[in-house]
């Protein structure tokens, strides 16, 4: 069922687990309907994430629509979630389309223009009842796994700053995680998630999970991280299934085979997500 996905969020903050979040390559209905089967298999709640940039091949539209009707054939929580929306036209057009959770992500600006643009788009989407999740610290971008520049680790005391200029539903803060997969083990400095718990009780969002340690990930969710994201791993397994079902299926060109046995792999690599974020029989 479709919903919005702010009481959960602080529920999960609250009792120790995450949601996951999984970018669905632009409302690829294998992927959306994989992440609603696994939810409805393991009675957890679920995100379906849109990245901007996919939108430019299939559209904003049909992202909504997709993930509507396949949110519409569950019974557990379904939210429908813009991902590192960067100026506030994207999140107006995601308010109108009827996104359930929107995020701009002014972390590339100083924190004042940054806080001012997070307050353009909560002004809007309160009265949409939409949650608005912001982001400082600009996240990482891996080049073959290796990152750029390391420039998103952020000072607690910035963090603080910024809560007192804007007042955004959910955080994601930089502590070392990135886009992409990683080249050896991350440096995530869960120290910074620690001191920031100590002054606010926000949930925490953890972007860049794919190829992160799980007992990394485990320990972010015991310190309020309430939303975890996963985008890279899953887009390469489904290329993984699909490719699997090129060479095994007899498959007779028929696209509706390989598309159902990718997406009866990605069932189970979602429910794994699921397993990790702790979030299985929660509703």
């Amino acid at each position: 069922m479709l919903t919005n996905n702010l009481s959960l969020l602080k529920r999960a903050s609250r009792e120790g687990f995450a949601i996951p979040a999984i970018n669905t390559q632009g409302g690829n209905y294998d992927i959306v309907w994989a992440c609603c089967k696994a939810a409805q298999n393991l009675r957890s709640p679920i995100i379906l994430a849109h990245y901007v940039s996919t939108g430019a091949y299939s559209g904003n539209d049909f992202f909504v629509e997709v993930a509507k009707w396949c949110a519409n054939k569950v019974d557990v929580p379904v939210s429908i979630h813009l991902d590192h929306g960067d100026g506030f036209a994207i999140c107006m057009e995601a308010l109108r389309l009827g996104f359930t959770s929107v995020m701009i992500d002014g972390s590339t600006r100083p924190i004042e223009e940054n806080a001012a643009m997070t307050n353009e788009v909560i002004n809007v989407a309160r009265h949409f009842d939409v949650p608005v999740e912001a982001e400082i610290g600009e996240l990482l971008r891996l080049d073959n796994g290796v990152p750029m520049e390391n420039k998103n680790i952020v000072d607690p005391e910035e963090v603080r700053r910024f809560l007192e200029l804007c007042q955004p539903d959910t955080l994601a803060i930089g502590i070392g995680n990135a886009h992409g997969y990683y080249q050896g083990k991350p440096d995530i400095h869960l120290e910074v998630l620690e001191a920031v718990r100590e002054f606010t009780d926000i949930p925490l969002v953890l972007h860049g999970c794919t190829g992160m340690e799980e007992s990394v990930i485990k320990d972010a969710i015991k310190l309020g991280v309430a939303k975890i994201n996963f985008g890279t791993e899953i887009r390469y397994k489904y290329v993984q299934h699909y490719q699997e079902g090129l060479e095994h299926l007899n498959h007779q060109g028929h696209s509706w085979k390989l598309s159902q046995f990718a997406n009866e792999a990605l069932t189970k690599d979602v429910e794994n997500i699921i397993r990790l974020s702790g979030s299985a029989h929660t509703v």
